[in-house]
């Protein structure tokens, strides 16, 4: 199903070499689950070492007047994946997103998609990292890219870090 963008990112959750923090990735998750945005998407989060993976079901609720998934679905998927491959680097604080740039290659209706992520580059200050979008058929239908930089808000309890 997910074929197409195995080849692309083909060492996703397959390089015995990573870095493991399984508690930092689980940490993550958690905090993505409790944000109250992600009970409308219902979305499914995966993170592992500057990389993570964004899965959304598509509803008739996420569409435009066309007809078509609406832009901000598209958004939502990237920059949450890429934000996560950025802030699984970052233990301490959360990360901000200080740009992002999103082309929208081709409409989507019905199904899932599944938006792909990993950290391109990095220094002192800001951390790069760049997605793509798969509809359930390993189409790509869109692209992201985004700026990170490293906030003052600490990774905590009270911010579903836990």
């Amino acid at each position: 199903m997910w074929a197409l963008e195995n080849r692309r990112f083909g060492r996703f959750l397959q390089n015995p070499n990573r870095t493991l923090d399984l508690e930092h990735y689980r940490k993550l998750k958690n905090m993505y689950d409790a944000a109250p945005i992600n009970a409308f998407f219902k979305a499914k989060l995966h993170v592992d070492h500057e990389e993570a993976v964004v899965e959304i079901d598509i509803r008739p609720d996420f569409h435009h007047a066309a007809g078509a998934m609406h832009g901000a679905v598209y958004f939502k998927a990237l920059d949450d994946a890429t934000f996560f491959a950025a802030n699984s680097i970052v233990e301490d604080v959360f990360v901000l997103t200080a740009h992002f740039e999103i082309d929208l290659l081709r409409p989507i209706r019905e199904g899932s998609i599944r938006a792909i992520a990993r950290v391109t580059d990095r220094n002192d200050k800001r951390i790069l990292a760049s997605g793509e979008l798969f509809d359930e058929h390993g189409a790509l239908i869109a692209r992201g890219c985004g700026e990170f930089a490293v906030s003052k808000i600490p990774l905590c309890p009270e911010t579903h870090y836990c």
